[in-house]
């Protein structure tokens, strides 16, 4: 498994960020984004349950970390 150094394909943490804001991209990007670390568990999970909880779980997590929430990466 790839571990990412950027959120987000490698963009910038401000971009990641107002990506991160709306809820639609983020949610598509944080399904691409788990599939493409080949966590395919996570990224199910996330079409699946990647409403408004795990939304406001990758944005609390951007705004202080500058990473998206990533509760199931091993999986």
């Amino acid at each position: 498994m790839a571990k990412a150094t950027k959120d987000y394909f490698g963009l910038s943490r401000l971009v990641s960020l107002i990506l991160a804001i709306i809820p639609f991209t983020a949610w598509l990007c944080g399904v691409i984004t788990r599939f493409k670390e080949g966590a395919i568990v996570a990224g199910i999970v996330r079409i699946v349950f990647g409403g408004w909880i795990v939304w406001v779980l990758d944005l609390i997590s951007m705004v202080l970390y500058g990473k998206i929430c990533r509760f199931m990466f091993i999986i």
